[in-house]
């Protein structure tokens, strides 16, 4: 199983590096991809807005020029007529130079609304494609195995996605509405330069740009480095001042106040340090991008003055040629900033993509059939399993387990019972061996078919931070409101719900820590009824709890068992005393396999344990035994 990827500072040092055209080609699959057709008209209309006004932002100062030049011409003439001899001044004035200027106003108000109706219109593709991703990767996740889930970081995997699909809209925006136009953009004017003015001033603003855009990203690049520096030294102190405060007893305890303090002055000396030499190193990228941007209006005025003095050109061409290369200055303000976040974005995607590449250990065949339930018989078939990490698991298990029987597993701990529930539940597919349903091998069955036959009561009950009415319907979702009261008075929660103020309404809390141990464990009972499995699985399911509160969770499951197969792991023996058949597992292997009389008669693990267990008060009494009723 390939590792997840994650966000720790050592970690992030080694982070893949997301190519840009790796990125590009990403993002162009993205929008392409079927679930977004129904945004390309918006995209087609956006990039016709993006190339108009990048036109428009290279042909206004071409205008602004021509009036200029309008106005010398004129005044090179003598100025304006006297009116006698001008009755069409007016005219003049509004066909010359006047015209030329609002043509300039009209167009360089073009090159800055359509952008901003083009981010209008993308706005919605934008944030599908958002969506788009962050839906896939959250779906992706949740189909991967359970030996995935059990060695991820939450936090970490909850970035990866949140942040990738972040980075989609901010590379959207960036890199395909800015970078890639504002090339673009320098393509055109070196030709309007080079056809209009001289090839001299496409010459000029070529290698300004290039020069800038070189010294702004080898520069980035080293400030990065410093960035980190600075980040973990704001994470050193922000930890030492946390650490500090929540042990602020022990601190006092130790009269460590000082000492507390001076090292939280040496970690926020470090991150001052860091932090002026980022600042600095801010201020000197500024610099130096002002001075080539200065130095290439420079020579482009002085081209220009100079082929206006030798009469090659017009006064107004200088104040053109200025503008335009200004126009291209504009979008390369933001190129530091916007190249160090495009990179950052280019990692952020590749990371969600490799979420996306990681394959299920445990997947559908191609040939995969639903489930058939006949009556949930289970069939174990000299199974063997292993664990990461672990020399052997389970090796060799077998048994069977009739339709409609309850069956107590049990054993000492790491005998491997947790691994048959798993097994059973297709979270891993064993080694060796065969695990059945009604004779059907769960690998040539869909997973969805087979987990929709099968109900777990743990020993935890986990519920969603949602109302107990949610938590409940969860394995079915659409019951009806008389299935959920049916299931509420089976599972021993009526009185309970019905002394709540907002009653099935009532919100449970973050795991639902709202509720008591038993509480849980009869929501998690009433789940399972209102479910209607064919097969219901018991995985230590009272074994935290209060004698008092374990009967009447006892009773819940004894409602819940009756008239399927049931299946109780158990630590304490009690429990599944008047199972029809136990079966005790040591070292991974079946020990024995019989009544609760007849291991007991047998005087091997079972009895031992047994014996251990009621020499320890631990309850070990047939009495508080599940009795499931008959089927009816």
């Amino acid at each position: 199983m390939r590792p997840l990827p994650t966000d720790t500072e050592a970690e992030a040092k080694q982070a893949p590096k997301g190519s840009l055209g790796t990125t590009m080609w990403r993002l162009f699959a993205l929008l392409a991809s079927p679930e977004m057709a129904k945004w390309r008209f918006r995209m087609g209309v956006a990039l016709v807005l993006t190339l108009i006004a990048k036109l428009f932002a290279v042909y206004a100062p071409v205008f602004f020029g021509d009036g200029i030049n309008l106005i010398t011409a004129h005044a090179g003439q003598g100025g304006a007529q006297p009116a006698a001899e001008g009755g069409n001044a007016l005219s003049g004035i509004i066909t010359t130079f006047t015209l030329a200027f609002i043509v300039y106003a009209v167009a360089r108000f073009l090159s800055v609304g359509a952008p901003q109706l083009r981010d209008a219109l993308f706005a919605p593709v934008s944030q599908d494609a958002q969506r788009l991703t962050a839906v896939r990767a959250f779906a992706h996740v949740q189909t991967l195995s359970i030996g995935y889930h059990q060695t991820k970081r939450t936090g970490a995997l909850n970035r990866i996605i949140e942040r990738g699909a972040r980075a989609v809209d901010f590379l959207m925006r960036f890199l395909i509405f800015n970078i890639a136009p504002t090339l673009l953009e320098l393509g055109l004017a070196a030709l309007v330069l080079s056809s209009n003015y001289g090839w001299e001033f496409a010459l000029i603003a070529i290698i300004t740009v290039a020069i800038y855009m070189t010294l702004t990203w080898s520069v980035t690049e080293w400030r990065v480095q410093i960035r980190r520096t600075m980040n973990e030294a704001d994470n050193e102190a922000s930890a030492r001042a946390v650490d500090s405060l929540i042990n602020f007893e022990t601190v006092k305890a130790f009269a460590a106040e000082r000492r507390e303090a001076d090292a939280f002055d040496r970690s926020m000396t470090r991150y001052a340090h860091a932090a002026a030499k980022s600042q600095s190193s801010l201020a000197l990228l500024n610099g130096a991008q002002a001075l080539i941007m200065n130095g290439g209006l420079l020579a482009m005025a002085l081209m220009a003055g100079w082929k206006a003095w030798n009469g090659q050109l017009q006064p107004g061409d200088v104040a053109a040629v200025t503008l335009i290369l200004m126009n291209v200055y504009q979008p390369l303000n933001i190129l530091g900033w916007a190249y160090r976040e495009i990179k950052q974005g280019a990692v952020d995607m590749e990371r969600v993509f490799e979420t996306l590449a990681i394959k299920p250990d445990v997947a559908d065949a191609a040939e995969a059939k639903p489930l058939a339930v006949t009556g949930g018989a289970v069939s174990f078939d000299s199974v063997g399993f292993t664990h990461d990490g672990r020399s052997r698991s389970i090796q060799d298990v077998s048994f069977e387990i009739p339709a409609g029987s309850f069956v107590g597993i049990c054993g000492p701990s790491g005998a491997g019972k947790s691994t048959v529930l798993r097994l059973l539940f297709r979270f891993y597919d064993p080694e060796s061996g065969a695990v059945r349903i009604d004779g059907q091998d769960l690998r040539q069955l869909t997973q969805q078919s087979l987990r929709d036959s099968l109900a777990l009561v743990p020993q935890d009950v986990v519920l969603f931070n949602d109302t107990l009415r949610a938590n409940i319907i969860y394995g079915r979702p659409d019951a009806t409101e008389a299935e959920i009261r049916d299931v509420v008075e089976r599972a021993r929660l009526a009185d309970f719900v019905d002394g709540l103020p907002d009653g099935l309404q009532t919100i449970v809390g973050e795991r639902g820590l709202k509720l008591s141990g038993g509480e849980k464990q009869r929501v998690g009972v009433a789940r399972a009824i209102l479910k209607n499995p064919a097969i219901l699985v018991l995985d230590e399911a009272t074994s935290a709890l209060d004698s008092q509160t374990e009967k009447d969770v006892q009773i819940a499951l004894a409602e819940a068992a009756r008239g399927r197969t049931t299946i109780a792991v158990a630590h304490r023996l009690s429990t599944i005393a008047g199972a029809d058949r136990i079966i005790v597992l040591d070292d991974g292997h079946v020990a024995e396999n019989g009544t609760h009389a007849e291991l007991l008669a047998r005087d091997g693990l079972y009895a031992a344990m047994w014996k251990r267990q009621s020499e320890a008060g631990e309850g070990a009494e047939p009495s508080s035994a599940v009795e499931v009723p008959a089927a009816q």
